[in-house]
């Protein structure tokens, strides 16, 4: 069949509610690996939370957690007015901290649209914003030369037709309670309003790099793959976003082509994620503090190091940080997230060889504690993060004879190195370990980084 025929008729089968058994398209390993080769290598994006949650500036699930109607939450809408908006600002942030691509809440669950939807009035053309907000971030972060992603949530808790359930802020403690709460809701009327709203932002905007959908909780008072039709509406984004990399939210674990990359949530993974006994790609997203959505009171935010451990040991696994910021109700970033930026940008000014590109050491590099290895099988170069700087030395174990040349990072300065049975040290680990000689100063940088190129 033709891409163009297979596309009308799946519009015609959206357009009518009907459901047809889907086939995503087929690739192989290497055809995958090459479509998510940019990903792969940019290793640090920017996500970034941003809705009417913004006003009341208590968590982007404030809806939810205070139970408020659509009325009581109709004075955000009516009252978004982010004057001082600067999504070149925001671009240049983004950049400057060493990140390669950015991904915006299209649409939260709130069901809030920072885009100009023909399917709603529940926009931010209709505020006293006036304007499409998805279409000033896309330019603007292109013209920085940044990836751009989507977000957009499956769930829409003012959509009139989404049925309530467990997460909703009307959700009930009776089945008899759903019943009554859902008698005039219309699952395959939000289904038709969700599939357009995905089509006008994979069609309206130029290319798109990267989706990230959210999310589906499946079971009872709950939804799934069969609520959404998942299969069918990835397919549509695939037809109309060839190279786009999706994440893995949309309840399609089993499903052949139905995820490029899987999404742990606010944790440290304790290896690279497996499926099926195989290694995964994998991307983390995290918070500087507890709450995606700007939350001004909140005070658990992680300092410089603990945001660059987060980067560098996913790297160390073989994954991605997507690492979140939530704008003001103004169109700002908060003071912290700005500081918190720069100091990760400082670093990776010197530092992103270690970063970009690279991935998990072979197995026979066993990294010393207190330390993280990444490694870049382009070039041949091992890098140790000295998380807990040492005192004039440092052993390697299993790297006796295969390294050339080791140095700093950070400034390129080299350092001296020899098999630790030869330096005098007592006692010896071995035939196969060396030594690096440090400086009694540590170098001025959050985390040092030794070079190692190896033979």
């Amino acid at each position: 069949m033709k891409k163009s025929y297979t596309l009308l008729l799946l519009l015609f089968l959206v357009s009518t509610g009907l459901k047809s058994v889907a086939q995503l398209p087929k690739e192989t390993a290497e055809q995958k690996q090459k479509r998510m080769e940019w990903w792969t290598n940019a290793r640090f994006g920017m996500f970034i939370h941003w809705g009417l949650y913004s006003l009341p500036a208590r968590h982007e699930w404030v809806k939810k957690n205070e139970r408020m109607t659509n009325e009581q939450y109709q004075k955000y809408f009516d009252l978004f007015d982010p004057d001082l908006y600067n999504p070149k600002e925001w671009a240049k942030q983004a950049k400057a901290a060493g990140m390669k691509y950015a991904v915006l809440t299209t649409k939260h669950h709130e069901g809030f649209c920072l885009f100009d939807s023909k399917l709603t009035d529940y926009k931010a053309t209709n505020t006293p914003a006036k304007r499409d907000l998805v279409r000033e971030f896309v330019d603007a972060f292109r013209a920085e030369g940044l990836r751009v992603g989507f977000y957009y949530s499956l769930i829409d808790w003012h959509h009139p037709d989404f049925p309530i359930d467990a997460n909703h802020p009307q959700s009930a403690k009776t089945d008899s309670e759903y019943d009554i709460l859902n008698k005039d809701r219309d699952m395959a009327k939000y289904r038709k309003y969700l599939y357009g709203q995905v089509k006008e932002l994979m069609s309206n905007y130029g290319k798109i790099d990267y989706l990230f959908f959210d999310f589906s909780y499946p079971g009872k008072h709950g939804k799934g793959k069969d609520d959404w039709d998942s299969e069918n509406l990835l397919k549509m984004v695939r037809q109309l976003q060839p190279d786009i990399v999706v994440n893995d939210r949309l309840d399609l674990t089993d499903t052949e082509g139905g995820w490029d990359f899987v999404t742990p949530e606010q944790y440290k993974v304790s290896k690279c994620p497996e499926y099926k006994g195989q290694k995964v790609p994998w991307e983390t997203c995290q918070t500087f503090s507890g709450s995606w959505g700007y939350y001004r009171d909140e005070t658990s935010w992680k300092d410089n190091k603990q945001l660059l451990e987060l980067l560098i040991e996913s790297v160390s696994k073989g994954g991605n940080l997507l690492l979140n910021v939530g704008p003001t109700s103004r169109g700002t970033f908060d003071y912290r997230a700005i500081e918190h930026l720069n100091g990760m940008g400082k670093w990776m000014k010197v530092n992103s060889r270690s970063i970009y590109g690279c991935t998990e050491a072979p197995d026979e590099f066993r990294a010393p504690s207190n330390t993280l290895y990444t490694y870049n099988p382009v070039t041949k170069r091992l890098y140790i993060h000295l998380l807990s700087y040492p005192l004039q030395n440092i052993t390697l174990p299993g790297l006796n004879g295969k390294v050339k040349y080791a140095q700093f990072l950070h400034d390129g300065s080299e350092l001296r190195m020899s098999p630790t049975q030869a330096s005098g040290i007592k006692p010896s680990t071995g035939p196969e370990d060396i030594l690096i000689s440090l400086p009694v100063l540590k170098p001025n940088v959050e985390i040092p980084v030794i070079e190692l190129f190896l033979k």
